[in-house]
């Protein structure tokens, strides 16, 4: 179990941009407009990914960029919609994709650094790698202008790279970006078929007519805003401010002592997941590393969310495109997650993620549309557990290391693979004060 701080870390990676393009799909598509679930209508903000690759003697950067660019015109025919433009729709008040195959974004740039100077095998959450993924191109201007995606390739003077993809979160969630990535994968062979087809039927999530909301929905803030030219949908984010990083480690072991000490006290046929075990212990670490001292039975809540795709019916396809997910809080008060056993924070976790039915999620999307509101809690615990980035095989290999770019929001943290120790590592940021006491809570747990 191991604590580690950005040491070193390069906000500055030296990056000297050299193409700056759009792309377009490789022959016309239908110009229409594509329908977004409330969930989609919620997520409008960006979430920029960094896949490193090593050098590779058979695809020098410049042929990665130009293999790259072509496979993204061709796969951007069935994903016509990231070619496109948000919408506000001012009748309904909600936002559409204009598919006008305006083009996504294209950088091509190249860094000072090696990968072996960035950081420990690339696991420092670097400030540094936000200029590995930049969200605008600066020459368009304006917001409407502005691509919903896009994407970077940057060298390094060792002759590895690593792509970069800010995508707008509307147009794809974690699932959808992957089985994007495998078919952007698939094009960048010679003549090779799509890995998966898409599935842009974002109707499948539709709210019902009338909404049947049929159960409380406490992990949304109901805003209840009018519609109309003035009021587009509600964004959910979170605050930013100056916050230190840290990324925390779990090895097999402790995971396995983890789910052994979550399972002395609870069914021992209960399925604990090495995510649930992580969060309670994220939640229980960031619910106390606060400046305020909170009442016994105040609450507190967590957020993460459930894929959807197997637990409505007819089941989503595997290759759903949009967010098939659904956000969903879990709450307790603070004096439970203080005095309770470690189980019983496990167990909570466990049964809210496991009850899930698809009555709730039908409800929660129908109390969306009715009341406009966003997900509301103290802390989003999002994991990339399961979503495999890195097995995506592109002609120049598979990627090193995958991972979220750090940003400036405190509420949210990220749960993935450790690539070295073959565990899980969880990327934590806070401001400074804050951040020691979480870091003291965390290591309190283990003794």
């Amino acid at each position: 179990m191991t604590s580690l701080s950005p040491i070193p870390t390069y906000e500055d990676l030296k990056i000297i941009f050299q193409e700056y393009s759009l792309v377009s799909p490789s022959q016309k598509t239908p110009r229409k407009s594509i329908y977004l679930s409330n969930i989609d209508q919620i997520l409008n903000y960006n979430i920029p990914t960094a896949h490193f690759f090593k050098r590779s003697p058979d695809f020098p950067h410049e042929n990665v960029a130009r293999k790259l660019k072509i496979a993204l015109q061709k796969v951007l025919v069935p994903y016509d919609f990231m070619a496109g433009r948000l919408e506000l729709n001012l009748q309904t008040g909600r936002l559409e994709v204009d598919c006008n195959g305006a083009g996504v974004g294209f950088v091509v740039a190249s860094s000072e650094f090696s990968l072996e100077e960035v950081g420990d095998h690339l696991i420092h959450p670097n400030l540094g790698y936000r200029q590995l993924a930049i969200e605008k191109l600066e020459s368009l201007g304006h917001e409407v202008d502005q691509p919903l995606c896009v994407f970077q390739i940057t060298s390094f003077k060792c002759g590895g790279f690593a792509i970069g993809m800010s995508t707008n979160h509307i147009i794809l969630d974690g699932m959808g970006a992957k089985a994007f990535m495998e078919n952007l994968a698939s094009q960048a062979f010679d003549d090779g078929p799509l890995a998966v087809v898409p599935c842009n039927d974002r109707r499948l999530l539709a709210a019902r007519s009338p909404p049947q909301v049929v159960f409380p929905h406490p992990e949304y803030l109901a805003l209840d805003l009018p519609t109309g030219e003035s009021s587009g949908p509600p964004v959910y984010d979170c605050g930013r401010e100056k916050l230190n990083f840290r990324i925390f480690k779990l090895s097999p072991t402790i995971i396995s002592n983890m789910k052994a000490k979550a399972k002395s006290t609870i069914n021992k046929s209960a399925k604990i997941s090495t995510f649930k075990v992580a969060a309670a212990l994220m939640w229980r670490c960031h619910a106390f590393s606060g400046d305020i001292r909170h009442e016994r039975d105040e609450k507190s809540t967590i957020l993460t969310s459930i894929n959807l795709r197997s637990r409505v019916i007819p089941n989503l396809p595997p290759s759903y495109s949009g967010n098939g997910v659904l956000p969903i809080g879990i709450s307790t008060t603070f004096e439970d997650l203080e005095n309770g056993s470690f189980s019983t924070i496990v167990e909570l976790i466990s049964n809210r993620l496991d009850d899930m039915t698809e009555e709730y999620a039908k409800s929660a999307f129908d109390w969306l549309e009715v009341h406009r509101g966003v997900p509301h809690g103290d802390y989003l615990i999002a994991s990339w557990l399961g979503l495999g980035f890195d097995e995506v095989e592109y002609p120049w290999g598979k990627p090193i290391y995958c991972c979220p770019i750090v940003n400036h929001r405190k509420d949210i943290c990220w749960v993935f693979r450790d690539v070295i120790d073959d565990g899980i590592a969880v990327m934590v940021a806070l401001p400074a004060e804050e951040m020691v006491r979480f870091e003291t809570l965390f290591y309190e747990f283990f003794r």
